[in-house]
């Protein structure tokens, strides 16, 4: 498929999709006849993964490692697997603790908005 239907898919701009392929986060799988980028089912998941490690304030090189983890662990023959397991058990703590984090600070915004609700005449 090609990068718009990508960007559709993903709710991902175009620019955006570019910038990941740029930093080597994602490669088109092929290329047209035209020169447009061809994306496959596989990379459209990366983009997701990528896309869902962003409000978490992963770092490009994170999400980097991240999907060389998930790369491994998909290979059928994998001499380390075990330091795989524990990277992405890392990565699952941290994002973990990051949703912790960010619940707090949603409970935080949420008693601000009852806040100045209460403060608002009633209709």
């Amino acid at each position: 498929m090609q990068i718009g239907e990508v960007a559709e898919r993903t709710g991902l701009s175009l620019r955006t999709i570019r910038y990941y392929e740029e930093v080597g986060l994602v490669v088109p799988g092929a290329r047209s006849q035209g020169g447009f980028r061809l994306y496959t089912d596989p990379d459209v998941d990366r983009l997701q993964v990528i896309k869902r490690m962003k409000p978490l304030g992963f770092q490009l090189e994170e999400m980097g490692e991240l999907l060389t983890v998930l790369d491994a662990l998909s290979a059928t023959e994998d001499e380390d697997r075990a330091e795989h397991l524990d990277r992405l058990a890392h990565f699952h703590t941290t994002a973990e603790r990051r949703c912790d984090e960010l619940r707090a600070q949603l409970r935080i915004a949420e008693d601000f908005a009852a806040t100045l609700r209460a403060h608002l005449p009633r209709a």
